[in-house]
């Protein structure tokens, strides 16, 4: 099995988990507002389902995502919040459905895209694999988010292999993005993972380095938690900093939990 689909298939599953906790939800439900301020259940939903449409202009419409990506630079917050606000008008049950299909259809199209071509993106151009890494990053985020709404934990799972992954190659976007001095040397990361077992990337004499378990990990790269809440270790100045500025996804700074 190619990479682009075993990162599909884990996509899927991802989403399929997240479709199930508001499959049966009532109505009245999707207006329940999430950790992300203004944003309810809908809001997160409506904002994964824009995502997936941009992600298909950027298989099939290049120059239709470079517009929005201009329109996006002028203004990235209200560019992000006003698609979601949207979105999160329509009917439960129509956007429910929009959403499935929208995933569906960007799969299958991912699937297709021919080996070695780089999608535009709103940071760096990515490979399929890539996009449909960023888009399982995205959809397990907003899963969480929907989750704590409806005051749920949901269970770590591997997939979680895919954010860490995307965590550790980004780490350079996130000290630029900061205006930093970008590290000259790897870190050593080693963590966790879910069932017991250890993720480990960089070399292992690397002068800095992050431990820690993966679920936290992956909860900073997606600034869902607040670094100092979570059971990570840093060793060394540069990679101190990195646990305070980590961003794992496209776009200006976040403000972080």
């Amino acid at each position: 099995m190619s990479m682009v689909a075993l990162v599909l298939a884990d996509l899927a599953a991802e989403g399929a988990e997240l479709d199930a906790r508001i499959a049966a939800l009532p109505g009245e439900d999707w207006a329940i507002l999430t950790p992300a301020v203004g944003w309810t259940i809908a809001h997160q939903i409506a904002h994964l389902h824009w995502t997936d449409r941009l992600a298909l202009l950027a298989i099939s419409e290049p120059a239709r995502l470079a517009e929005a990506m201009h329109r996006a630079a002028a203004d990235p917050a209200g560019f992000v919040d006003d698609a979601a606000a949207a979105g999160a008008a329509l009917p439960p049950h129509e956007l429910l459905a929009s959403w499935r299909a929208g995933r569906a259809e960007l799969a299958e199209r991912l699937a297709g895209v021919e080996p070695g071509r780089r999608l535009d993106w709103f940071g760096p151009p990515m490979s399929p694999a890539s996009m449909a890494t960023a888009r399982l990053m995205e959809t397990w985020a907003h899963g969480l988010d929907v989750a704590e709404a409806l005051g749920q934990q949901p269970a770590p799972s591997n997939r979680l292999q895919h954010v860490a992954r995307l965590a550790v190659r980004t780490r350079d976007f996130a000290f630029r993005l900061h205006g930093l001095p970008v590290p000259a040397e790897e870190f050593r990361i080693e963590l966790t993972a879910p069932a017991g077992d250890s993720w480990q990337y960089g070399p292992a004499e690397a002068a800095q380095s992050v431990t820690g378990p993966a679920l936290d990990f992956c909860l900073l790269a997606v600034q869902r938690r607040n670094h100092r809440d979570l059971a990570l270790t840093a060793s060394g100045p540069d990679a101190e900093t990195w646990l305070e500025i980590m961003q794992a996804f496209a776009g200006p700074p976040g403000t972080g939990r």
